[in-house]
């Protein structure tokens, strides 16, 4: 039984065809460091081989992606084009709960004051 060849890229090109970092370099350099896993077991490669199924783990700026490789890519395309390359499986992080907003109350202005200054003073008789 013959086994079809799965066809497979470098990691540190196909991160770089995914647009996830600007150049190659930056790429292999995240690898090299050792940031990067695929399949769930840390490589420091960046001439790794990986193709479609492998899972990525990897940092980008303060987040942690996680990503399922659906294509190897030939070219370095549009957003449009690498976004068809993965799956995105990054856990959505919840926001922040926002900060209150400024409702207009705090410290009298002066006409403010001059208003509850002749509200105060006592009826003439």
């Amino acid at each position: 039984m013959t086994e079809v060849a799965r066809p497979t890229i470098r990691l540190d090109k196909w991160l770089w065809h995914a647009r996830f970092f600007k150049t190659r370099t930056l790429a292999a350099r995240v690898v090299s460091g050792g940031h990067v896993r695929i399949n769930a077991t840390r490589t420091d490669k960046p001439g790794a081989r990986v193709g479609p199924g492998d899972t990525l783990t990897f940092p980008q700026g303060r987040d942690i992606r996680v990503v399922r490789i659906l294509a190897p890519g030939v070219r370095r395309g549009p957003a449009t084009e690498a976004r068809t390359l993965y799956q995105d499986l990054t856990p959505i992080k919840e926001s922040p709960p926002e900060n209150p907003r400024y409702e207009g109350g705090g410290r009298p202005t002066k006409k403010d004051r001059r208003q509850i200054d002749e509200r105060r003073k006592p009826p003439l008789e």
